[in-house]
């Protein structure tokens, strides 16, 4: 866990609030019971100094809201006082499963609506809060992130216009493309990684790995993901390969060339442990097929590690590919919405966030270095010697 011993010895910028759109309801609540238990546990000597109120407190939530009108149109209201405070909004814009009416028909919110809903609180807040942050951990419009044709730059553009209506700080997981932070050159943006959360649920979960170079390999499936995978792999002293994605670029499909082929560069994974990493799941297809390939090529079992599992094609292609043993495991974090189904399938892992998030909170909110949150590589080797050990210290205990 990162080291919170700094924000005994600095004051907090404003009293924290915590601000949780529809669409993230449930992390968001997971999030404010860690930030309870933080302040209650890390730092009562702020709870009676001269000039901080409400500290400690039993939540950090603070009420808020974005009704609609029956014309689809709607407003951002808060349902009470966060003047002076250091206020975190946190929204899903992924999350299709929220619905509102409008002129009698039943809609479910897109990526825009859900971003609407944000700048309406912004706008709501902005003015009157000490500080406003925002915690947007599938960065909106993230693909769209460079200019290959005559086509619009959305996801620089939102930074810019947040930016523009007064958001001091952007904190986001695993971008797309992070160098999308030039956009916003004054502002505070941090992008997170979750390789940690990854480990531990694999570990947590398999008995039997064997954690070093003749073992196991982590696999980028397409060139964007290689920079995820080198760095995993380095931190776990094992090898790594890549597939490229051999598209036709004469016709467009769903908004995107069809992929024709992966190929595959990289060693012999014969006989060895695979875990494929990426920063999302979107309909899956690439890193089915990716799977496939790597059990054609005799790799014992195969773990499936992406940031964002969204699913936008259903579970019925992943249950099908499990039922052929194409892989063991499907890990994905719950920074983002999760089909009730899909946890209920034996195939998937969770890898929890919010302790991580309410941690970045309550350093942010101290506005003390945030440099020790990102020293990763530490967490996970404390994570494999754990593992390792494991069953020397079991049969201590049973001695």
């Amino acid at each position: 866990m990162p080291d919170l011993s700094e924000t005994h010895k600095k004051l907090p910028v404003a009293p924290l609030a915590l601000v949780v759109l529809d669409s993230a309801k449930q992390l968001g609540d997971e999030i404010d019971r860690h930030l309870v238990a933080i302040r209650k546990k890390e730092n009562n000597e702020w709870a009676h100094a001269e000039g901080i109120q409400g500290y400690i407190k039993d939540s950090y939530l603070v009420a808020a809201r974005c009704p609609r009108f029956s014309s689809g149109e709607g407003k951002g209201e808060f349902l009470e006082s966060v003047r002076g405070k250091d206020v975190f909004l946190l929204v899903d814009v992924c999350n299709n499963s929220i619905t509102y009416r409008m002129n009698g028909f039943l809609n479910h919110m897109s990526p825009d609506d859900h971003y609407q809903d944000l700048k309406r609180l912004i706008a709501a807040a902005t003015g009157v809060a000490r500080r406003v942050n925002v915690i947007m951990p599938f960065l909106y419009e993230g693909r769209q992130h460079k200019r290959n044709s005559r086509e619009s730059l959305d996801c620089a553009f939102m930074l810019e216009e947040l930016s523009n209506m007064g958001v001091d700080n952007f904190i986001t997981f695993d971008a797309h493309d992070p160098t999308v932070a030039n956009a916003i050159p004054l502002n505070g943006f941090d992008n997170y990684m979750p390789p940690t959360q990854f480990m531990k649920a694999l570990l947590d979960s398999e008995k039997d790995l064997i954690i070093d170079k003749d073992h196991l390999v982590v696999i980028s499936p397409d060139e964007g993901a290689l920079n995820r995978a080198i760095y995993f792999a380095n931190v776990l002293g094992v090898n790594t390969g890549m597939f490229y994605k051999r598209r036709d670029y004469t016709q467009v499909v769903n908004g995107k060339n069809p992929i024709v082929a992966h190929e595959f560069l990289g060693e012999s994974i014969d006989g060895k442990d695979v875990i494929i990493i990426d920063d999302m799941i979107s309909s899956g297809e690439s890193m089915l097929d990716t799977s496939r390939q790597l059990k054609e090529m005799n790799a014992k079992r195969v773990f499936i590690c992406c940031t964002f599992g969204l699913f936008t094609n259903g579970l019925a292609a992943f249950d099908k590919a499990y039922e052929r043993c194409w892989f063991e495991k499907v890990i994905t974090t719950n920074l983002n919405y999760l089909p009730p189904e899909l946890k209920e399938k034996p195939y998937f892992l969770e890898a929890d966030m919010s302790d991580f998030v309410a941690d970045v909170i309550t350093m942010m909110n101290h506005d003390v270095s945030m440099s020790n949150i990102n020293e990763t590589s530490e967490e996970i080797h404390k994570a494999i010697d754990k593992y390792n050990n494991r069953e020397f210290l079991e049969l201590e205990e049973h001695a």
